[in-house]
């Protein structure tokens, strides 16, 4: 039987202070590509990169809307999430986004 596939959402910090949100099955595998510079385009030559939120989403559809929601948000929501590191992230957003 295989394992079932769990998708994380993250969100990443460039030097200047820009905050990145994507999705993957292995946050520390794609943290290590966008250091490397072999991760998404929009990271590359803005290091140094810091991880500041990761959490477990669920479904690839599930992470996807959750990516898209936090991408709508303002840059304070964002650092809320990161200063309160919600381990369900759909709660807060329900609660707070």
């Amino acid at each position: 039987m295989t394992e079932p596939v769990i998708w994380q959402l993250y969100m990443v910090q460039t030097a200047a202070g820009a905050l990145y949100t994507g999705i993957t099955l292995d946050v520390i595998r794609r943290f290590r590509q966008h250091q490397q510079g072999t991760g998404a385009k929009a990271l590359r030559g803005k290091g140094p990169l810091s991880l500041q939120y990761s959490s477990v989403v669920g479904s690839r559809a599930a992470a996807s809307r959750l990516e898209y929601q936090v991408k709508q948000l303002t840059r304070g929501k964002k650092l809320q999430i990161i200063a309160s590191q919600p381990a369900s992230l759909a709660d807060w957003l329900t609660q707070n986004g």
